[in-house]
């Protein structure tokens, strides 16, 4: 039996839930979960107060309602599954580790920041920076996978060092901002900046991509790990065709003020 957890009100102010996350959820009581302490703008507050708890098992955790100001659910999670049927504030599933969180609505900043494994699933649009990296950190995501099937705010993948992120709808500008590795996949329109200090990562493209000029075009080709990421991301849901399976693409390397070692892959239309 799924837990279930409702949000009673829309929020005077901002909720900070870190504590909403299967295992931290994991053997308590409902009584329990209930007395879990949430922050309410500065004040310390019940999770009883803010949701109500219905269910049963914390493998599976369901929240319900806008919570377009509640952040930081799912933070940290390392196991079990957790589904927002709503709108999700900032930082869900922030330095997630294992599990799978899904996101019915649209997700606020910093989405899977500095995620290290586990799958992130926005159904809706993703705000700035999802998968990036906070200020004064060395690294981004550096595992897992962001699946988001509408757009993507700016920054997506700032700082990543490892894993996959693909955006059905548009990205925003600078995606790749720093990369050190990775792989992010832009099936919408892909904004300026792309890959700007970018050292060893891959952004693919299939759309038309203005590449800054501290890339230079070095071949046409089927890069071979690219149809095996496609083919996952058809089997997760996102609308990959077979031109995009099967197509060639034009490698743009860079960034020249940086190791060079960084890609931009941009699809070429069928001839």
């Amino acid at each position: 039996m799924t837990l279930t957890l409702t949000l009673r009100e829309a929020p005077a102010a901002p909720v900070l839930a870190e504590a909403v996350s299967p295992d931290r959820l994991a053997g308590l009581s409902r009584a329990e979960v209930e007395r879990l302490e949430l922050r309410h703008g500065n004040r310390a507050a019940a999770l009883g107060d803010l949701f109500e708890v219905s269910g049963g098992s914390a493998e599976d955790v369901r929240v319900v309602g806008d919570l377009a100001r509640v952040a930081g659910v799912g933070a940290g999670m390392s196991g079990g599954r957790l589904t927002i049927d709503g709108r999700a504030g900032p930082h869900v599933g922030a330095g997630m580790r294992d599990g799978e969180l899904v996101v019915e609505g649209d997700a606020g900043d910093w989405a899977g920041a500095e995620m290290q494994g586990g799958r992130l699933v926005v159904r809706g649009s993703a705000g700035r920076r999802a998968g990036g990296v906070y200020a004064g950190s060395r690294a981004g995501m550096t595992g897992g996978e962001i699946l988001v099937h509408g757009d993507a705010g700016e920054e997506a993948g700032g700082g990543l060092r490892r894993g996959l992120i693909a955006v059905a709808g548009r990205v925003g500008d600078a995606a790749g901002l720093s990369a050190l590795a990775g792989t992010i996949v832009a099936f919408g329109p892909l904004g300026p900046n792309a890959g700007a200090g970018m050292r060893r990562a891959s952004v693919v493209a299939m759309t038309a991509v203005t590449v800054p000029p501290t890339y230079a075009r070095a071949c046409t080709y089927r890069p071979p790990f690219l149809r095996l990421c496609l083919r996952r991301l058809r089997e997760l849901g996102l609308p990959v065709t077979d031109e995009q399976v099967e197509g060639r693409y034009t490698r743009w390397s860079g960034d020249a003020l940086e190791l060079r070692r960084g890609e931009i892959l941009i699809l070429e239309p069928p001839r």
